[in-house]
């Protein structure tokens, strides 16, 4: 459930004077989201974090509501040399294989399942396929010898 769905419940259960108090803490929130997402320490995993907000080992939460914050989970950003001062192609290869290892990572893949159905359909198409223009180049020859004798 989102934080707008938990605010909407509040509101409807509690009438306004607690719909308002969990507005407020809601747009708390939704600043401190802002405000660690602009830092230049962290960025966005691109993943939701189940628990809230994810502490940094570097900034742990002194306030004790641990749980509320942004429901993106940042991690912190590593420092990258620039481009220039790796020249060797050897590094830049293996960093570019790095690179596809870690999306290859992010990759849902199919189950044997899925992969099994796909491969039916694909082949099942390709079939129905080949047999319709097949027919077609068999209907035009016939009419092409018919017409032109």
């Amino acid at each position: 459930m989102s934080k707008r769905d938990r605010a909407a419940r509040a509101k409807e259960a509690a009438g306004t004077s607690a719909a308002d108090s969990a507005q407020d803490a809601l747009d708390d929130t939704t600043s401190d989201a802002a405000d660690d997402a602009s830092s230049d320490e962290v960025r966005p995993s691109g993943k939701r974090s189940g628990r809230g907000r994810r502490a940094s080992a570097g900034t742990l939460s002194t306030d004790g509501d641990a749980d509320t914050g942004s429901a993106v989970a940042v991690k912190d950003r590593k420092k990258k040399a620039p481009a220039q001062e790796t020249r060797n192609p050897f590094v830049r290869i293996w960093v570019f294989l790095q690179q596809v290892v870690a999306e290859l990572k992010k990759v849902i893949w199919p189950t044997r399942r899925e992969m099994i159905t796909y491969t039916i359909v694909v082949l099942v198409f390709v079939i129905i396929m080949t047999a319709f223009i097949s027919g077609l180049d068999l209907a035009f020859a016939k009419g092409v010898l018919w017409l032109f004798g």
